[in-house]
């Protein structure tokens, strides 16, 4: 897969859900990051927002609880 344009939120919002490892292996596409239950609300609410809308995103949860697993 090449490199896909994403604004920055969608980027952001990604990279605090998600590994690198995860991104690699199971969600290498769009199509996976779409329909990946943990993005379909977030996409759902973003597209309401204008272009040039940015918020700051911070990690999950989950994902935080993953990190200090691995930092152990």
């Amino acid at each position: 897969m090449g490199t896909v344009l994403l604004h920055q939120i969608c980027h952001s919002a990604i990279h605090a859900r998600f590994s690198e490892t995860e991104l690699a292996t199971r969600l290498a596409d769009v199509d996976a990051l779409r329909t990946h239950p943990d993005l379909t609300e977030f996409i759902a609410w973003v597209r309401t927002k204008p272009p040039e809308f940015h918020a700051p995103t911070r990690k999950t949860r989950t994902e935080r609880e993953r990190h200090r697993g691995r930092s152990r």
